[in-house]
Order: structure tokens, then C-alpha cells, then sequence
């Protein structure tokens, strides 16, 4: 007999070899119908997995993250297995659970039309009324790879041939006539997958490589409950609606043209006037917490890039100038700032007390990212980022950590986004040692400093591995955009490394040379994801502060123009953006058009309140305001901006 742990710290007795299923089925109460996953002592498992020893055992349903997984996974393997009744000569590649849903990559003669998608939905509802419980069984490799050839699967073959060199077994899993290479976790049966739609069908490149075959990607989603459908679709809608891709350029914020190339956005007036004013805060900010501006090249030689790791470990995600083989330089555009910022460290020799330095920048940045990565201006190959750079000795390193965190939550707080985001603890993965510099035991000291500084802070975060920076562990602080797509705004980096291949060392307090520490952080991130989110947070109504266009003001007639570039003038004076609207138009269309590009004020003037010398208010958020004097509404209107209201 074996003793297993539930929730709530309920231990219960049971035969050895017990399944999770069956646990669940044991507890009744209708938990083995809504059960879709497990954790066995913190590991993600299948409910048919045997528990031979004492455990904890965690049921996993669709409320929670793992659970859903499990439940989308499972209903991508419902759309292989209707494709494959419907186009038998299909095939597949991969089908993981993603955000929000699901996806399944085929091999098809022509891609599927909206015609042949009704036809897969319809008969995955079919599949998923008839209730086929899915078995899951196991193969030694080389069997594995035998099943796979005579399915005719040549894109499984190559999975399970990787996979080969591992010597474990390879797990499949069955439905009715279906059969798929999969390591799982399924649910039981399709049954529970009650609501389920095909949202989109676009091309991929298998493994994402433009020199690979070009698949057909079909997306979908499932919930366990109609009413949850309904209620996704509704979300998808106003998602639409709010995408910065689509408001953004609507608002004349920012464009992408062909022929410049893709992840290159042009930022219009508007769009670069918010950048502008997202930048100057940032860099006062900056400065009134005690960093020094610098001003780094955007390129330099392969052998400064050679020194940092960049070369050997970011190569690809690298713009290079030259042949290596042929030119006696070449160049790389910059996709990071950091061993720039170095040299203005190693501009002399440095004292403990010339520590902490902090170095910051607005820095351009080129990556080489994957075409098919390409969205708007949440991704894009040149950005703009606050980065910096804290240089410190062993003893700062903590306080200096918090001053990172406490400046990039005070940013969050004043736009909006603090209660959007999470914060991820982004560990080295240690099974893949190419990826990192150092060795284990750098690793493990730098992480456990983090942790520490993490804990001691209070934060609550998330740990996952393989995420970290090649050189050093990471705090990330994670938001979603409006299609629950999870991306980085902001990174602190812990650093222990980088300095001594760059030579960096300062004179201690007892004489002795020693290498700094170094924090790599961004105190706002990425301008345009930044802008984007902000785009999607508020509709495009942003808050006062960032607009463009802060009022705008609309004479009712010709007569009141002269009036009108008077108020003009004294709202410039005190700092506000505002224009006149002079066109010979009514004053309602006037109103209407200025509502649509989000104007937080506008001022109606006519001939009563040229003669008083006075406006009619409209808000944004509060409508018809009423009179005000001049005076009185640039006090309001100054008082808004300097407090920077939401």
C-alpha cells in the first residue's frame, strides 16, 4: 500500500500501481468527468500514469493552467483525426496546446478553405459526441520509428528519430482508428471537449524554417461548456477591436510599408510624438534616481562581439555586415547595448567608491527575428529600449536589484499596467549547456542570489527554466496583449560573468583589484511594445499625458476663428498640445471626428464665449463639461497632465 497526499493535505491509503484516474474516480463528486491532468510531486503527469510510491497528488481541471493544456491537447489530436477521415493522404506534423486553444500543422496538396473547415468542425463534433476514450501506449524506438513509416508519417519520423538517441521509449496515443506520436497528458475520452471552433487556417514552415515545406496551420479552440465559447468569441471581438495592428494604424499612430521590409514600422506624427513623451519621462526619471546618460554606437567589429558571447551564442539572431571568409571586418548591427555601456566603465581605472555605477540609455536595437514572429509593434527587428546598466560590487548588488524593481513598478503603476502583469524567474536549462556561458557552479550561485533577492523583496513569481540569458538568471516581467498572447516588457539581469571577459575590475577598499557585479535591466522595455500595449490597454484613448492631441479646439464659426487661435496660443504657452479645428464644417461633425481620434478635450467656442472669453468643455470621459474661463480649464487641463492621470 502506498500513501498519497491531496489537497488540502489529505493523505489517503491505496494499492500500488494506483492510477491518477483512478484516484479521481475514487473522490467522486463528479471529479473524475472534470479532472484533465495531474501533478505527481510537482511533475505535470497522464492520469493513466501508475503511482508506485507515496506521493503528492494534485487533479488538475480546466480552471487550471496545466489542465487546460491537457484539454486543448487533446482536442487538436479530435482535428487530426477528422482531417484524416476527411483528406486521408494528409500529413501531420505537430498539434500543441497554445495560448487560448490549439493548432495542427498538415501536410496537405492545397490549404484548406473556409468550406473545408466547416467540414473539419463538423465532423470533430461528431468524433467528440460518439466519446472515444483515447489509450495511450509505449514503444521501444526502434519499433517506434517502424509504425510511424508504415503510417506514412514522414515528419513523425523525424521527431521520433531525434528522439531516438535518448534510448526511452516513445509514447503514442489511440482514438477509435487514430493513432499519433505524443508524450501527453490527454484527457480520458474526447467527451468532455463540449464546445469547440476552428478559428483561423494560415501557412507554416515546418519547424519554422522558410527552407522547410510549407504546411497549413489550422487554429481552434474547446471549453468544457458551451456559455465558455460564447464567452471567448465575444472577448476574441472586442480583442479585434482593441488590436494595436488594427486601432493603431486607424489613429494614425504608425504604418508598415513592403518595400522597407517586415518588423520595420514607420511611427507617424502622432505615434512618435508618444514615443517622444514616453522617453522624456523615462530619461528624467532616470536622472532624478541617479543614472548617467551615455550615447553607444549601433554597430561594431565581430571581435567586440566575440568578447561578450554575442558572436557564439546570438549569432543568428544578428544583422552581420561582411563575409567572415572574405572581408577582413565585419561589422554587426548592435542587439543589445551591454558591452558598450562596458567602455565607458573601463574609460579609466575605477574605485569601490565610484560604485554603483548606473548607465543608462535609449538605446536602437536590431534583432534578425523570424518572419513569421513579425506582429505590429509588439515584435519587430529595430526597437528602441531604456536599457541600462548597473555596475556594483558583490555587497550593492541586492539593494541595487531592488532599486531596478522599484523603478520598473513605478513606470507600470504610472501607465496603467501594474495590475497586468506577472513576473517570471527565468532560470539556465542545464541540459543545454551550448546555450549558456560558465559552468554549473556559477549557475547555481548566480540563481540562488536572485532567489534571494527575489524573496527577500516579497515577489510573488514563477520559476522556468531554460529562459535565462546566456551570460546570467532573469527577472521578466510578463503582460498579455489583447489575444492573451504573453510577451517580456521588462527584464532584470543578474550578472556575474560578463565582467571578467571584458576585464572590468575596480580597487577595492583594502587595495585588492576585483570584478564587479552587473544588472542588466530595462525601465520601461520596449518603446513600441510599450506604445502597442498602451494602444490595446485603453481602446487608444490613452491617458492625457501621452497624447498627441491633447485638446482641440472648434470654432462654430468663422467669425470665432481669430477667438479661437487666441485660447490657442495661451493653452501652448502652458504647455499643452492642442490645435484648432478652423475648417468651415458643423460644429457636430467637428465634434464627432475628434471623438473618434480620442481627444481628451475639446473646446466649443462661439460668439457668446468669445465675448465673455470663455470655452464649452467636452471631455472624453465626462461629456459636456460646461463653460469654464480660459484660465480656469488650463489650470484643470495642466494640473491632469503634470499628475499624469489615468
Amino acid at each position: 500500500m502506498i500513501n498519497i497526499e491531496l489537497k488540502g493535505g489529505v493523505v489517503k491509503e491505496f494499492e500500488s500501481g494506483v492510477t491518477a484516474a483512478d484516484v479521481a474516480k475514487s473522490i467522486g463528486g463528479g471529479l473524475y468527468k472534470a479532472v484533465c491532468a495531474c501533478k505527481i510531486d510537482g511533475v505535470v503527469c497522464d492520469l493513466r500514469t501508475s503511482i508506485d510510491k507515496d506521493c503528492k497528488l494534485e487533479l488538475l481541471t480546466f480552471d487550471d493552467e496545466a489542465g487546460k493544456k491537457a484539454f486543448w491537447h487533446t482536442a487538436s489530436h479530435v482535428l487530426a483525426q477528422a482531417v484524416k477521415r476527411l483528406y486521408p493522404n494528409a500529413k501531420f506534423a505537430i498539434g500543441p496546446a497554445i495560448e487560448n486553444g490549439f493548432y495542427y500543422d498538415f501536410d496537405v496538396e492545397k490549404s484548406f478553405t473556409p468550406e473545408d473547415i466547416e467540414k473539419i468542425e463538423a465532423e470533430m463534433k461528431a468524433i467528440i459526441k460518439s466519446g472515444i476514450e483515447l489509450e495511450k501506449f509505449e514503444l521501444p524506438p526502434e519499433e517506434a520509428i517502424e509504425l510511424l513509416k508504415k503510417m506514412d508519417e514522414p515528419y513523425k519520423v523525424e521527431l521520433a528519430s531525434e528522439h531516438a538517441g535518448k534510448g526511452e521509449k516513445i509514447s503514442f496515443y489511440k482514438q477509435a482508428e487514430f493513432t499519433d506520436l505524443c508524450a501527453g497528458p490527454h484527457l480520458l475520452s474526447v467527451a468532455p471537449l463540449k464546445a469547440i471552433k476552428l478559428t483561423n487556417c494560415t501557412g507554416a514552415y515546418w519547424r519554422g524554417d522558410a527552407n522547410n515545406a510549407q504546411l497549413c496551420r489550422v487554429y481552434g479552440t474547446a471549453f468544457p461548456k458551451a456559455s465558455m465559447l460564447e464567452e471567448y468569441l465575444v472577448m476574441v471581438e472586442e480583442a479585434k477591436n482593441r488590436d494595436h495592428n488594427k486601432l493603431g494604424r486607424e489613429l494614425e499612430l504608425f504604418t508598415t510599408v513592403d518595400v522597407i521590409g517586415q518588423g520595420l514600422p514607420i511611427l507617424l506624427p502622432k505615434g512618435a510624438k508618444i514615443i517622444q513623451t514616453l522617453q522624456r519621462f523615462v530619461e528624467d526619471e532616470e536622472e532624478r534616481r541617479g543614472y548617467l546618460l551615455t550615447k553607444t554606437p549601433f554597430m561594431a567589429k565581430s571581435d567586440f562581439y566575440k568578447i561578450s558571447g554575442h558572436w557564439d551564442h546570438y549569432k543568428d539572431g544578428m544583422f552581420v555586415l561582411g563575409n567572415e571568409e572574405k572581408d577582413e571586418e565585419v561589422y554587426a548591427l548592435r542587439p543589445m547595448t551591454c558591452p558598450f555601456q562596458y567602455q565607458v566603465f573601463l574609460n579609466r581605472m575605477r574605485s569601490y567608491r565610484d560604485l554603483p555605477m548606473r548607465l543608462g540609455e535609449t538605446s536602437t536595437l536590431f534583432r534578425n527575428e523570424a518572419s513569421g514572429e513579425m506582429h505590429g509593434l509588439i515584435r519587430v527587428r529595430q526597437f528602441t529600449i531604456s536599457e541600462g546598466h548597473l555596475i556594483c560590487t558583490p555587497e550593492q548588488l541586492s539593494q541595487e536589484f531592488r532599486g531596478c524593481l522599484e523603478l520598473a513598478n513605478f513606470m507600470l503603476d504610472t501607465l496603467g499596467l501594474i495590475d497586468d502583469v506577472s513576473y517570471r524567474f527565468s532560470k539556465w536549462d542545464p541540459n543545454d549547456r551550448e546555450k549558456y556561458i560558465g559552468t554549473e557552479e556559477e549557475w547555481n550561485y548566480a540563481q540562488d542570489l536572485m532567489r534571494s533577492i527575489l524573496d527577500n523583496i516579497g515577489l510573488t513569481y514563477k520559476e522556468e527554466e531554460g529562459e535565462a540569458a546566456f551570460y546570467g538568471p532573469k527577472l521578466d516581467i510578463q503582460i498579455r496583449n489583447v489575444h492573451g498572447k504573453e510577451d517580456t516588457l521588462i527584464t532584470i539581469q543578474v550578472d556575474l560573468m560578463l565582467a571578467q571577459r571584458f576585464g572590468m575590475e575596480y580597487i577595492a577598499a583594502d587595495g585588492s583589484r576585483k570584478s564587479p557585479y552587473i544588472i542588466h535591466r530595462t525601465s520601461l522595455g520596449c518603446y513600441e511594445r510599450t506604445l502597442a500595449l498602451l494602444i490595446e490597454k485603453y481602446a487608444g484613448a490613452l491617458p492625457m499625458w501621452l497624447m498627441p492631441e491633447q485638446v482641440r479646439i472648434l470654432p462654430i464659426s468663422d467669425n470665432t476663428v481669430d477667438f479661437a487661435n487666441e485660447v490657442c496660443e495661451k493653452l501652448r504657452l502652458a504647455g499643452i498640445k492642442v490645435s484648432v479645428d478652423s475648417r468651415s464644417e458643423k460644429i457636430g461633425y467637428k465634434i464627432r471626428e475628434a471623438q473618434l481620434e480620442k481627444i481628451p478635450y475639446m473646446l466649443v467656442v462661439g460668439a457668446k464665449e468669445a465675448e465673455i472669453g470663455a470655452v464649452s468643455v467636452r471631455s472624453r470621459k465626462k461629456g459636456d463639461m460646461g463653460q469654464k474661463s480660459v484660465d480656469e480649464f488650463i489650470a484643470m487641463a495642466v494640473n491632469e497632465i503634470a499628475t499624469k492621470a489615468k
